[in-house]
């Protein structure tokens, strides 16, 4: 009597009829096999039950001619079966890595994260067929017990989604499982509120970065330019100040932000949303960019008397922004992603701002900034690079007064017309006693001046 065991999502006998070859409990055989495909160089494998075979060298020869199939750079896909979930989705992500669909070195450490963290310890082992919709709504409910925001659930949520459809496309005959999967709920979790909104308030702005230039002048300038052009930190960081493609034109004001760094010395071409922009900068901005380049200048003259080897990597950056020396690197490369946290923190604290703020309030500040200015949606757009009016309210914080001047206008508007519906026509208007009387003509006394000569 045969001993069964479980593998491959089958129950099959201990041991195989003939190699490759195990006798299935519900009847049939269950194959499996490995050949070398010649179009990648890696072993294929080729794994199915095949329930209607009734005898075992009927099952051999089924493998046989499959595995002669791949050894000819071609398998049926019927036969091959299903990948396991680790196995395709690390295949996925070099395959969309490869291509460009993910560009960035922090698109690839995300994925990597992921998958690494996330969803290959829990369906790694798993056939692509075996994961249900049921399985990933139970993990969506350990994710939320797991104590993640609603919102990192959801990027969690996208790429499993974004690997169950591109298997679902690449496999004839497989389901979906996540294609009806609902998001994370967020209506109950506040990234910003009215009372840390991640946003300067008007009256704030000034002193905020005149502390930042006296407590930190290396940060200053980049700071600056990006509260009075919304710009996204990653694009500050790679800007170039000379070299055989400089980003700014010293000369016209002009400033060409057509890179995007994230992590490392990698950068991408082109901004977040693919496009790049050209930007005429107002004369305050090129007077402190300026002032931020010959102080640059001054201080690497003084680090080289006391550590050459730093000021002359600092000397060879073309950057903007370039990282000041520390005790890892020498400098003149990219500033990282949170180099700014602490500056941003500490004056914060020093000038008493009752809110946090983050240098991601740069390019929210600067939505309310150009509003208040009375700045129009097209040209505000056009500066700071978003492409809908969409994502110009995301990241925009209506203000208290703002709300209620637009309450004023309506209440006005609609008084005003009220009155002039109940007033009979050619009628005239009744007179307020607290209305001033109309001006007199120029030459002409005034009722009053008339009175006192009277």
């Amino acid at each position: 009597m045969a001993n069964w065991i479980e593998r491959w999502g089958d129950v099959i006998a201990s041991k195989p009829e003939q190699p490759g070859v195990w006798k299935r409990r519900d009847g049939g055989f269950h194959v499996r096999g490995r050949a070398t495909d010649p179009r990648t160089g890696r072993l294929r494998e080729v794994n199915r039950a095949l329930p209607d075979c009734r005898k075992a060298r009927e099952a051999a020869s089924v493998l046989e001619g499959e595995l002669g199939k791949v050894r000819a750079g071609g398998a049926s896909q019927e036969l091959a079966g299903f990948p396991r979930f680790a196995d395709y989705a690390v295949d996925l992500m070099e395959r969309k890595v490869s291509t460009g669909v993910i560009a960035s070195a922090a698109g690839r450490e995300k994925w990597a994260s992921i998958l690494a963290k996330h969803l290959i310890p829990r369906f790694g082992d798993w056939y692509l067929d075996k994961i249900t919709k049921r399985e990933i709504e139970a993990w969506k409910v350990d994710v939320a017990n797991a104590g993640y925001a609603p919102t990192t659930g959801n990027t969690l949520l996208a790429v499993l989604k974004t690997i169950t459809a591109a298997a679902s496309d690449d496999y004839d005959g497989l389901a979906d499982a996540a294609v009806k999967v609902s998001p994370f709920e967020t209506k109950a979790h506040r990234v910003y509120t009215d009372e840390q909104p991640n946003a300067f308030r008007l009256e704030d702005v000034v002193p905020f970065l005149d502390s930042m230039r006296v407590r930190w002048p290396a940060h200053y300038a980049m700071v600056y330019l990006g509260m009075w052009t919304g710009l996204r930190p990653s694009s500050l960081r790679p800007l170039r100040r000379r070299g055989p493609q400089p980003d700014i034109d010293w000369i016209t004001g002009t400033l060409r932000v057509r890179r995007s760094h994230t992590v490392g010395n990698e950068t991408m071409l082109g901004t977040k949303n693919g496009h790049d922009q050209v930007l005429k900068l107002s004369p305050e901005v090129v007077e402190v960019l300026r002032w931020h380049v010959e102080r640059l200048e001054l201080e690497n003259v003084k680090r080289a008397k006391r550590s050459p080897e730093n000021a002359a990597a600092m000397d060879a950056s073309e950057l903007l922004f370039p990282a000041e020396p520390n005790g890892r690197t020498r400098g003149g490369g990219f500033r990282t992603k949170s180099s700014l946290g602490l500056a941003f923190e500490d004056v914060g604290k020093v000038i008493g701002l009752a809110y946090n703020v983050t240098p991601r309030a740069l390019r929210r500040s600067f939505q309310d900034l150009i509003r208040a200015a009375a700045v129009s949606d097209v040209v505000a757009r056009a500066v700071c690079g978003h492409r809908t009016p969409a994502m110009t309210a995301h990241y925009s914080t209506v203000r208290p007064d703002e709300q209620e001047a637009a309450m004023g206008k309506i209440i006005h508007l609609a008084t005003a017309r009220r009155a002039l519906a109940e007033t009979p026509p050619g009628s005239p208007p009744e007179r307020s006693e607290t209305l001033a009387a109309a001006p007199s003509p120029p030459g002409q006394p005034t009722e009053t001046q008339e009175r006192a000569s009277g």
